[in-house]
């Protein structure tokens, strides 16, 4: 029996990351290659018209899994019935700006976008931040949406996850996919610590530490943590543009590893509101932490680990 569709909201969505997240998502590579979707995409007025291009290109790639396509510039439009919303539309972080740059602009915006998903959304609506700075702009939502569980509300760092996963497998010339366990702890910021203390190798032996197998605790110290913690700066002084083929991927994998489930013996880094765990207060502060996700869809609990120096 064909599953029902699931309603997927992309704001931004005639941006560089919507452009990359939608395909991704009408192919199935966020709920899988037998999930049919229909894609709500939202952008500002001014991008009405390439936000129709887009909505022209969907159809002309005839995504078998792609059911419907919503774009608009109308919020309410865009959120009414959605299950799952990803959060991309915000004011562009540019070569020189810090996160914190971008913080007024984006604070109507989000209260905006949390009033037509409090009223709109489906019940149980999960959201995804990937905007930046994405874990204030995801307190932001919650603080103005209410009614949408706290426990349903994250945003990306599966980003920096994925980012160092990439710097480890490039360093011991492994596949990226033999790779897992990496933490980010943090803000999704410069100010991040990308932690390899629980990260291990699938090899022919077995499953080896990290550490082990680097070899260079200097290296793991040093250059693996400020290159990871800048990594989207270099990219936006390489391209003149801040990450969008990286930044969608992650987003898919975020999205797929909360509703699927992680493998086992593996867990992954999302922005959660904090309940308490690893000594961050509870209370309204967003806090990047590693997680294992376990079905059911909104079930996603927090390993517990312990902390190294």
């Amino acid at each position: 029996m064909a599953k029902e569709p699931v309603r997927v909201l992309v704001t931004g969505a005639a941006g560089q990351i919507g452009y990359a997240l939608v395909p991704m998502i009408a192919r199935g590579v966020m709920l899988g290659t037998d999930q049919p979707v229909i894609l709500h995409m939202l952008d500002i007025p001014p991008a009405a018209e390439a936000l129709n291009g887009v909505k022209m290109e969907l159809v002309d790639a005839a995504f078998p899994l792609l059911k419907g396509v919503v774009a608009t510039t109308d919020a309410v439009e865009a959120c009414t019935g959605v299950n799952i919303a990803v959060m991309v539309g915000g004011f562009p972080r540019k070569e020189g700006m810090e996160r914190k740059d971008v913080m007024s602009k984006n604070v109507s915006i989000y209260k905006a976008q949390a009033s037509a998903l409090e009223q709109h959304a489906a019940p149980n609506c999960k959201v995804l931040v990937v905007a930046n700075p994405a874990n204030t702009n995801a307190l932001i939502l919650k603080e103005f949406a209410p009614s949408i569980p706290a426990k349903n509300i994250t945003c990306l760092t599966r980003l920096d996850h994925n980012r160092a996963l990439g710097q480890i497998s490039e360093k011991l010339n492994v596949q990226v996919s033999d790779v897992k366990n990496v933490i980010i702890w943090g803000n999704h910021s410069s100010s991040q610590y990308p932690d390899v203390n629980h990260a291990t190798v699938n090899t022919a032996a077995g499953e080896k530490p990290v550490r082990e197998l680097v070899k260079d605790d200097a290296w793991l110290n040093g250059e693996f943590i400020t290159t990871v913690q800048q990594r989207g700066a270099a990219i936006i002084k390489a391209r003149k543009l801040s990450s969008a083929l990286s930044a969608a991927s992650s987003a898919c994998d975020h999205i797929r590893d909360w509703v699927l489930g992680t493998p086992e013996g593996t867990w992954v880094s999302m922005g959660v509101y904090s309940d308490g765990s690893y000594n961050v207060p509870a209370g309204p502060s967003h806090t990047h932490v590693s997680l294992k996700c376990f079905l059911p869809f909104n079930s996603v609990l927090p390993r517990p680990l312990a902390l190294s120096e």
